[in-house]
């Protein structure tokens, strides 16, 4: 009878084993799969193997089943039994591929790439074809997370002819994203290889300006490219593209309040896109029609996509008002797509939703990346006290920290009494040594300044004051009233701010005929007819800017891109106060 039993549970392993393993070739070793066993069966059958290659695979396939199950810590637990150094090389490669895995599970993105730089995975196209997909994939997520966009690419095109129907379509969409969001420069290869063939695609379409040329673009590359995985199967945006292209904009509702308190920025901003309108009709072009909603009376956003679909809009801007974008962001599918011209805080929004506005975040994050273009790695920090303060700040720090930078000191602006104290506690003045000239201090190599005029013209002078007059400051444009007033320009010599093309370009035609019009739009207001121009010049190309993430449209509010979660961001031109007056600064590369 024991016999029996022996002989039966033998034969049991024997299955078990045979269940759990692969042979890719003698000298490569067997595979572990998942088995029709339970974790705990196949741990206690590797406990009780005589055989230290079973163990290992049992253990293996443990370590496997659990990553699956979503038993991370488990799996690290199971797979820090096995020695990768007593493998043969395909498990070596399923033990490091498993590795890496377990490590993006905790985001731990350079493991993964230790895990990966293993000998055997040199040998990986020796490997039986599902475990070369799995492991270029999570290659390829750990170097996509690790800013290492090219190789990434290179990653997944490797395993490109290994997948075929929704996989295959899946991984070309993620290496069009890739090759999308790399500079033009940075996509000229003479290789003829399948990632050689999709940076050629790239570059094709990105050097193309219209939809109508990018759709040229594309149709002679296929030509030229035919057995290209790309040809046989285009990825989505493009595919959008290419129906974009097919149903231009004929209707566009622009939804704006022509009463309350947001009248008059509505009307420059309506004003600015009118002007945008008539320009192109100008030029020739066979612009879309344009009919005006009044948001401060519409019952309910519901109410109003219902008319706007009986009336055939087929693009909705607006609208202005913070509730209302709220609201919008809240659901989960738009009737009509929509270019908000404000900013919701959600994370998640309808997929049909673009936002647009002059966001005081985006002037933080560009002046954190003049000042480091600029070589500058310590900064202070002055922000009003408030809400509006500690968004600025935040969305400098985040920028400036993701970049190596340091803040040495902040100081939230308050009563205007309080200033230069507050400037003296900045830059920590104190007599030095044995001189009694006072010095600043050392480690702060420039001022982050997001402050209105009036703060500015009190702040510069104190800091000449203080012995710190020569401290760089760098603002945001609030610091600029485009007043022309030449006295308060020199209270402030020497402060670099960012500014919309708009307020720095007076001899852009659109805006001398806007401003010939509206003579306001010269002022600070220009900033909201400069914004509104922009609105309209996005609206036929939401789409090509999500396609293509590296993209932009050089406008009068900024140079604009699309982020991920489909907000318009704006990089700005640079000017300083020299001697009374406005001078403009050269571009950086950022």
């Amino acid at each position: 009878m024991i016999a029996c039993l022996r002989l039966f549970t033998a034969l049991c392993l024997a299955a078990l084993l045979a269940a759990c393993s692969s042979s890719p070739s003698s000298s490569l070793g067997e595979l572990p799969r998942t088995p029709d066993a339970s974790l705990e069966q196949l741990l206690q059958q590797a406990a009780e193997s005589q055989n230290p290659e079973q163990a290992a695979l049992l253990r293996l396939s443990a370590a496997d089943l659990a990553y699956k199950q979503h038993n991370f810590d488990r799996a690290q637990q199971i797979l820090a039994q096995v020695t990768l150094e007593q493998l043969k090389p395909a498990q070596q490669v399923f033990a490091s591929t498993l590795s890496a895995e377990l490590a993006m599970s905790r985001n731990q993105t350079k493991e993964a790439l230790v895990a990966l730089s293993h000998p055997s995975v040199a040998r990986l196209n020796e490997m039986p074809a599902d475990l070369q997909v799995r492991s270029h994939t999570v290659h390829a997520r750990a170097l996509e997370a690790d800013g290492q966009t090219l190789a990434a690419a290179r990653e997944r095109a490797a395993m490109s002819q290994l997948l075929t129907g929704d996989a295959a379509n899946s991984n070309n969409d993620a290496i069009w994203s890739l090759v999308a969001a790399l500079p033009v420069d940075q996509l000229q290869t003479q290789s003829n290889d399948v990632l050689g063939g999709w940076m050629s695609l790239a570059r094709a379409v990105k050097s193309a300006g219209t939809l109508a040329d990018q759709q040229n673009a594309i149709d002679q590359w296929r030509a030229q490219n035919p057995a290209h995985p790309a040809a046989i199967q285009l990825p989505t945006p493009l595919v959008k593209l290419k129906e974009l292209a097919n149903q231009p904009l004929s209707k566009i509702a622009l939804l704006l309040p022509q009463e309350g308190q947001l009248a008059s920025v509505s009307k420059a901003l309506r004003d600015g896109f009118v002007a945008a309108h008539y320009q192109a009709q100008q030029a020739g072009q066979n612009p879309p029609e344009i009919l005006f909603y009044d948001s401060s009376r519409i019952g309910s956003l519901d109410s109003f996509y219902s008319k706007a679909q009986a009336d055939g809009v087929q693009l909705v801007v607006g609208p202005l008002e913070k509730p209302l974008v709220k609201q919008l962001s809240a659901r989960s599918q738009l009737p009509i797509t929509t270019l908000a011209l404000n900013y919701s805080e959600a994370s998640q929004t309808p997929p049909q939703l673009f936002q647009f506005g002059l966001a005081a975040e985006d002037e933080a994050r560009e002046v954190a990346r003049r000042a480091r273009a600029d070589g500058l790695t310590r900064a202070g920090a002055m922000v009003p006290q408030g809400e509006w303060g500690n968004r600025v700040l935040k969305a400098f720090r985040q920028e400036w920290e993701a970049n190596g930078g340091t803040i040495v000191g902040v100081e939230h602006i308050d009563k205007p009494v309080a200033l230069a104290q507050q400037v003296a506690d900045l830059v920590q003045l104190r007599k030095s040594g044995n001189s009694s000239d006072p010095s600043r201090r050392q480690d702060m190599e420039f001022i982050f300044l997001a402050a209105t005029p009036q703060q500015a013209q009190q702040i510069k002078p104190t800091l000449n004051y203080q012995y710190a007059g020569d401290l760089p400051v760098y603002a945001t444009s609030h610091v600029f009233s485009a007043s022309g007033d030449q006295n308060q320009y020199n209270d402030m010599n020497g402060i670099r701010f960012c500014e919309t093309p708009w307020l720095l370009n007076p001899s852009n035609p659109l805006r001398q005929q806007v401003a010939a019009q509206w003579p306001q739009a010269g002022g600070s207001l220009g900033r909201l007819y400069a914004m509104g121009v922009d609105a309209y010049r996005l609206t036929p190309s939401l789409g090509q800017l999500k396609a293509l993430p590296d993209s932009r449209i050089d406008g009068l509010s900024g140079s604009l891109s699309m982020s991920q979660s489909q907000r318009i961001e704006r990089q700005l031109p640079w000017a300083e106060f020299v001697n009374g007056q406005v001078q403009n600064l050269p571009d950086t590369q950022h």
